[in-house]
């Protein structure tokens, strides 16, 4: 039981390309450097591709054995966040202001190594695996872009990874059912009247509607929610008036909600409706509310959970598949894919107590990985697709 000599050997492939990612990271819908980047590697490997979108690349392997078969799809997303590098390492960001805190530079690089083994056995398989080298999933706009161009037309299945830095490096995730909350944004426009504070009859305060509206969004979890579902409805960002002696005629409530259920989902967004309009005309003014939808709820098939284990417990120790990996609030748009087919998202260790960083929250300055660990969603790429295949 151990990892394939045919990964191993891609180890330096896949790190110096994690690094050159991480040194130059770039936020959603504007990795050019990072597409162009992934296109030279293909380009090398003899690997076809295209574009989706502007920042997006599709490429494809096609099975020498036989041009006819299953196609199975993997996914890897490729952007970075708008926040400082802390670190100290050679591979440090070169982009003041912009860091990859998330783990996708790996995600992309792990994908290419996958890539560069299966284009090496083409000869050994039929049918066709399906690179997708995602753009965008930081603000939920990338995988919809795959699937609105029929890239998933006829895939038996999609499989995807994440690197965890609450997971230890050598362990996997491999659950089934929820893994990852739906993630909506909302924005709230308040129209009032301006007035003198003076005389605040006058006028219709929109501050104060605001304020009354983000008390009242907390009922929704409060009493409109069964107390054993997850729901949360967070405001981040309220702006109201223009000086500190006029009653504020506009205001703005910018948040989020998250779930796990299609059902509490559309609820719970509702909700925040119907209470900001009411809340509104309850004081006079009017309120109109904006949803964008980022991400649904990430559900992984129970088959293809199964079909990974499988493929897993001949790689590594079975003490070190996690079955049960507690499901989170965050939002991935790799749900995206699963509701067109059937799939599952896998979480890769990547903690390891003698570099504190890599235990160290994603979205933090200091987020890095063990690098071992690409080895192991490396592995999980190559084999199961090929399981696919041959099945």
């Amino acid at each position: 039981m151990a990892l394939k000599d045919y990964i191993i050997k891609e180890k330096n492939y896949m790190v110096q390309l994690r690094r050159h990612f991480h040194a130059h990271p770039e936020v959603s819908l504007q990795e050019y450097e990072t597409c162009k980047k992934i296109e030279e590697e293909l380009d090398s490997l003899g690997i076809p591709h295209t574009n989706v979108g502007k920042t997006g690349v599709y490429a494809w392997i096609d099975g020498k054995k036989s041009p006819q078969g299953k196609i199975v799809a993997l996914r890897g997303d490729m952007d970075a966040l708008a926040m400082e590098d802390l670190k100290t390492v050679p591979y440090h960001s070169q982009r003041k202001g912009f860091c990859h805190a998330c783990g996708h530079d790996a995600h992309t690089a792990t994908l290419l190594g996958a890539a560069k083994v299966l284009k090496s056995m083409e000869n050994d398989f039929s049918g066709q695996i399906r690179l997708f080298f995602q753009q965008a999933e930081e603000i939920g706009q990338g995988a919809r872009l795959f699937v609105e161009g029929g890239l998933l037309e006829g895939c038996k299945r999609v499989f995807g990874a994440h690197v965890a830095s609450r997971l230890e490096s050598g362990k996997v995730a491999l659950t089934k059912g929820p893994q990852c909350a739906s993630c909506d944004y909302f924005k709230i426009e308040i129209t009032g009247k301006g007035a003198h504070v003076s005389m605040p009859h006058l006028g219709v305060d929109a501050a104060y509607i605001a304020a009354q509206i983000v008390v009242n969004l907390q009922s929704i979890v409060a009493r409109s929610t069964a107390p054993l579902e997850t729901v949360v409805v967070g405001v981040g960002v309220i702006k109201a008036g223009t000086q500190y002696n006029i009653v504020a005629e506009k205001a703005e409530i910018e948040g989020t909600t998250r779930s796990f259920l299609p059902e509490v989902r559309k609820f719970t967004n509702e909700r925040v409706v119907e209470i900001a309009k009411q809340t509104a005309a309850m004081y006079g003014a009017v309120a109109e509310v904006t949803f964008l939808d980022f991400a649904a709820p990430l559900v992984n098939d129970g088959d293809t959970v199964e079909e990974v284990t499988a493929v897993a417990e001949r790689l590594i120790e079975r003490s070190n598949i996690v079955t049960d990996y507690e499901k989170a609030l965050g939002a991935d748009d790799f749900a995206d894919y699963l509701a067109v087919a059937k799939g599952m998202y896998a979480f890769i260790g990547t903690g390891n107590d003698e570099n504190p960083n890599t235990r160290v929250a994603h979205h933090h300055g200091l987020f890095d990985i063990d690098e071992e660990a690409m080895l192991i969603s490396c592995n999980l790429y190559v084999d199961y697709a090929l399981w696919v295949l041959q099945s």
